[in-house]
């Protein structure tokens, strides 16, 4: 089963990391992925930028093309990771084992895949 976890937390928080601090997360995280890959269960994985660098579709009547994020949540959308896991239990054990490499603060929300299409190979 396709599960999707999503990675929030203050963006201003994260930002504030100092280089170091960046690096050593990205590295404990680096070091869990590395193994999640190995185990044949990673799929695409997204750092995303900024909400800065967001632009909002916004459904309706007529759509709306907004500056920003602009989503009703106190914690922004930092990233997320696709993983192919037999069960909710599994998903979870390993949204555990990524916030802790993350350190305090923040959530990983665990949503299971309802439809995923791959990439087209070329050629």
């Amino acid at each position: 089963m396709l599960y999707a976890i999503l990675c929030y937390d203050s963006e201003d928080a994260v930002s504030s990391w100092p280089k170091e601090k960046d690096d050593e997360v990205m590295a404990r995280l680096g070091a869990i992925l590395d193994r999640v890959e190995a185990e044949g269960r990673l799929g695409p994985v997204a750092r995303l930028l900024p909400t800065t660098a967001a632009t909002t579709v916004r459904k309706g009547g007529e759509q709306l093309v907004l500056d920003g994020p602009f989503a009703e949540t106190k914690e922004q959308l930092l990233g997320f990771y696709v993983v192919d896991v037999e069960s909710l239990d599994e998903a979870i054990a390993l949204a555990r084992e990524l916030g802790q490499a993350v350190g305090s603060g923040g959530a990983h929300e665990v949503r299971p895949i309802g439809h995923f299409r791959a990439p087209r190979s070329a050629g």
